[in-house]
């Protein structure tokens, strides 16, 4: 019985890769935003992110940590701040693409943005950075996503 099982086993495996499939792996920009935010909110959040961006372009660590969440202090190592340097282009300008509210891991919901460079017409936009905010205006995570 055991060998039937096994030979059964192979037979479907050794089918399930001569089948000709079309998958192909989409890496998807799209992330769920739910509600829009306020104009008030989107200005007041932008300048957290224009001040953030200022800063991480001087590398000055203290304006940095002034401006991120406490949530996040301990895991935004030197390392972390020179991967996201590197990963946000400081010659382009950018423009808010999207606004809203992202639910995280801890269930919590959190003000969002995404940002798009000015003159990326692309729909959606090939390079976006994504920032999660606190009600109070600390940053709490920066995703960039580029094309590849």
């Amino acid at each position: 019985m055991k060998n039937l099982l096994l030979i059964l086993a192979v037979v479907v495996f050794q089918l399930g890769f001569s089948q000709n499939s079309q998958i192909k792996i989409v890496e998807s920009k799209k992330i769920e935003l739910t509600s829009e935010l306020s104009k008030d909110k989107i200005e007041s959040y932008n300048k957290q992110f224009l001040k953030f961006v200022t800063a991480l372009k001087a590398s000055d660590k203290q304006a940095i940590s002034a401006l991120i969440s406490d949530k996040v202090k301990d895991v935004v190592t030197d390392n972390v701040i020179q991967k996201l340097s590197g990963g946000i282009s400081f010659d382009r300008q950018t423009e808010v693409y999207k606004s809203g509210y992202q639910k995280l891991l801890d269930n919590e919901t959190y003000p969002a943005i995404q940002y798009k460079y000015v003159g990326d017409q692309s729909v959606p936009p090939r390079d976006i950075i994504t920032v999660i905010f606190e009600n109070d205006g600390k940053i709490l995570g920066v995703m960039p996503e580029y094309s590849k």
